[in-house]
């Protein structure tokens, strides 16, 4: 857990607690006041909470990508690659340049034309 949530837990209890005390002693700026530091305390866990979940998230993506290269399909597929590229140079060559031409031709669209404008402005 992160040091975010236990503080935010810790400022939003504060901040009930405060917030209950104004409201008994009838005190608006001690009850507001503990509303503001409640309302902070969540933000502040909340903000834990996301940074817990995008560490998680970048973890179980570390441990599939190393899962994936050290699988055997990986392995048996870049031995494929690289035994057909060395009995056929020259057909890999072409391949690689044809895959390279329909990607440029591909992003270099030229943008659609607009229709002149009827009124001349």
């Amino acid at each position: 857990m992160d040091k975010d949530r236990f503080a935010g837990a810790a400022k939003d209890a504060a901040g009930k607690v405060e917030g209950a005390i104004g409201n008994l002693t009838g005190d608006a700026k001690t009850e507001a006041s503990g509303r503001a530091r409640e309302a902070s305390g969540t933000v502040q866990n909340l903000y834990g909470q996301a940074k817990d979940a995008v560490r998680d998230a970048s973890e179980a993506a570390v441990s599939y990508a190393k899962d994936a290269a050290d699988s055997d399909l990986y392995r048996d597929g870049a031995q494929a690659v690289t035994k057909q590229v060395r009995d056929n140079p020259l057909g890999a060559l072409l391949v690689a340049g044809g895959i390279g031409f329909a990607l440029a031709m591909l992003l270099s669209r030229p943008a659609p034309r607009r229709r002149p404008n009827r009124w001349g402005y």
